[in-house]
């Protein structure tokens, strides 16, 4: 089989397109013929030396769709999405024609979307989900502020929030992607110059009820300034690749009555159900994605420029 392996921490050239034996499987772990793997910043923080407990070389990748190609609970040839767990980072991940993962990673769905499609879903739907419910516990009628809403992830929190019935405002550090928020529903495009709570503040003089933290510690005070009282930030993301907070002071830090939240989830954080309404809306048009842009797997040092330098809006999707 052809997979992408990463020789070691640094640029994009220690990512390698190679020929390794189709894996097997041990006992409790299942097979998948990958039809698409997301790319995300977990995978860049691996590839720039970030990420904690990586043995090298590795199969990056936290995510993959697919169909099980061995034997075990589920009928061969089943639909499924694996995430987390140590893919890519403990264990061999996405970035290959074909992948083993731990039975508990596997949520199955069925659907006619294309891979490239399907690819752009699981893990960004699985944070998004996670972060508005156990993060967030965002209602219908409230406001929500996304910071970094034209990432993968600020595209799919805007549509599920859309769905809850809520306002969603949504920042973008280029002015020239503004038109891509408002085309996919933001209800309030902004344009981050790292100081937007005075502007969430002439719209929403109390501050918005909610808001996701998605580029990193750098903004997440004024994220927390742009909150009302007895309002909520979930900290999910850091695009900024930045994440500690130095010398943290509750006290000093935190807005009065404004709280504070992180989410990180994994694949049993998804319920198969969520997946498979969320596809079924996808094909009807009730949803979207947001962008997606697909690289063949001989591209990944392109794609992975791409993501390191932020060139495209919404999810980048490798096929095999």
């Amino acid at each position: 089989m052809r997979a992408v392996v990463l020789s070691g921490p640094g640029p994009v050239e220690n990512l390698s397109v190679v020929q390794r034996p189709v894996p097997e499987p041990p006992a409790g772990w299942v097979r998948i013929k990958v039809g698409a793997f997301g790319l995300n910043r977990s995978e860049l923080h691996t590839r720039l030396g970030l990420a904690q407990g990586v043995v090298f070389p590795r199969v990056p990748g936290i995510e993959a769709v697919g169909v099980v190609d061995s034997d075990c609970d589920l009928p061969r040839g089943q639909q499924v999405a694996a995430m987390m767990g140590g893919m890519g980072r403990v264990f061999d991940g996405g970035y290959a024609e074909y992948v083993v993962v731990p039975r508990d990673l596997l949520v199955p769905f069925r659907s006619d979307l294309p891979w490239e499609v399907l690819g752009a879903v699981p893990e960004t739907l699985q944070t998004a989900y996670g972060s508005l419910t156990t993060g967030l516990d965002l209602r219908a009628g409230q406001t929500l502020l996304i910071r970094g809403g034209t990432s993968a992830l600020g595209f799919a929190t805007t549509t599920l929030a859309r769905e809850i019935g809520a306002t969603v405002l949504a920042t973008t550090r280029s002015e020239s992607r503004l038109d891509a928020l408002r085309a996919h529903g933001v209800d309030h495009p902004l344009v981050d110059d790292g100081r937007v709570a005075a502007r969430v503040r002439e719209l929403f003089p109390d501050g918005v009820d909610a808001a996701l933290e998605l580029v990193g510690t750098p903004t997440l005070p004024d994220t927390l300034a742009a909150t009302w009282v007895h309002g909520t930030v979930c900290f999910t993301g850091m695009l900024s690749d930045e994440w500690i907070v130095p010398d943290f002071y509750p006290i000093g830090y935190l807005p009065k009555g404004v709280r504070l939240t992180a989410y990180g989830g994994e694949s049993s954080d998804l319920p198969a159900e969520v997946l498979q309404q969320y596809l079924d809306r996808l094909v009807d048009g009730t949803s979207s994605p947001g962008p997606v842009t697909v690289y063949p797997m001989a591209d990944i040092r392109r794609a992975h420029d791409d993501l390191e330098h932020n060139r495209q809006v919404g999810k980048l999707v490798g096929l095999p």
